[in-house]
């Protein structure tokens, strides 16, 4: 059995199971507690408190990536993860945008914002690409 830390376990097995950056953040960000903790049971009982420590990096880092990937990878992201999810690109952006828990704990200045900025444009991209397809009378 090789040994791997607590990062590389999340990241090989249990985000290796989920598409696109949005659904991996959507999972990290959803296993954190109203305190700010994060627990995955799995995770736990194999790494013990290094589990809580490779969650919060891995949030981060989602994070991190998503604010430093071009928009146009973004969208296709989007619509990739909007099809798992069995939802349109703008109602998946919603949801998205609804979640107030998709920024790890003490952001840094601007993140907030930033992600805001990146969902608002995917919204807008997505409306006019509708809007594109949309046949004329």
């Amino acid at each position: 059995m090789t040994l791997r830390s607590a990062l590389e376990d999340l990241r090989s097995t249990t985000l290796g199971a989920i598409s696109g950056v949005f659904r991996k953040l959507e999972y990290v960000a959803g296993l954190r507690t109203p305190q700010g903790d994060y627990g995955h049971w799995g995770l736990a009982r194999v790494h013990g408190a290094a589990a809580e420590k490779a969650l919060e990096q891995e949030h981060r880092e989602l994070m991190a990536t998503i604010l430093a990937t071009p928009i146009s990878v973004l969208l296709e992201d989007v619509q990739r993860s909007s099809e798992d999810e069995q939802l349109t690109p703008t109602q998946y952006l919603a949801k998205l945008e609804a979640k107030k828990t998709l920024l790890p704990s003490n952001p840094g200045p601007g993140s907030e914002r930033h992600l805001n900025s990146v969902l608002h444009a995917l919204s807008a991209l997505v409306t006019h690409q509708s809007d594109a397809n949309r046949p004329t009378s």
